[in-house]
């Protein structure tokens, strides 16, 4: 495997070497600046809007408004608060892991959004009424003709995105193209025939 330096050239590294620090930092200060921005703006909801007193901005494009949610993301899968709770806990465990072995820096943004956005709704279930893992998740704002959401559904759902863009574009987490790896990889076997010769 390969990792792209910042002039473009690869380096060979190993599938067991550590992340290099400054991915696992870029990573790191992503999931907790989404993880803080999503609970700052869930209390400063909590203490300014109202589901009887939503704050209409921008003619209507824009809705502040208050609503709890105990299903998925975008209000979706109401009634299970405690098997998204545990859903979120193993997504979470698994990017993590995933983290080890992270070089690119566009997998590092894409991970960092998706367990900080985890994080900040696994906090609402954790923390509010009624009981751990039952709570129920603030969501406060609102588009037309979308489910109400926060700002731990955006980082999921960008963070969601840009993944699905990398790996259509066969990049992987050391950041080489998987063409590429493919092809460093059968010039690295030895040839059959020069061995015989």
């Amino acid at each position: 495997m390969t990792n792209p330096d910042p002039a473009g050239d690869y380096q060979t590294v190993s599938q067991t070497t550590p992340a290099p620090p400054r991915r696992l930092t870029l990573f790191a200060v992503l999931a907790a600046t989404a993880l803080c921005a999503d609970f700052v703006t869930k209390e400063i909801a909590l203490a300014s809007f109202s589901p009887e007193a939503p704050v209409e901005l921008f003619g209507g494009l824009l809705t502040l408004t208050l609503t709890f949610n105990d299903g998925a993301a975008f209000s979706i899968g109401q009634g299970m608060p405690w098997l998204f709770g545990l859903i979120a806990i193993a997504v979470m465990g698994y990017i993590l892991w995933l983290a080890w072995r992270l070089r690119d820096p566009w997998w590092a943004v894409a991970l960092g959004l998706i367990l900080g956005g985890a994080a900040g709704n696994l906090v609402d279930r954790l923390i509010r009424a009624p009981v751990p893992l039952h709570g129920a998740v603030v969501d406060w704002i609102q588009v037309p003709n979308w489910p109400v959401f926060n700002i731990a559904d955006s980082a999921i759902v960008c963070g969601g995105v840009l993944a699905v863009w990398l790996a259509f574009r066969g990049r992987g987490l050391d950041g080489q193209l998987e063409s590429t790896a493919a092809r460093q990889s059968s010039e690295s076997r030895t040839d059959p025939s020069e061995d015989e010769q």
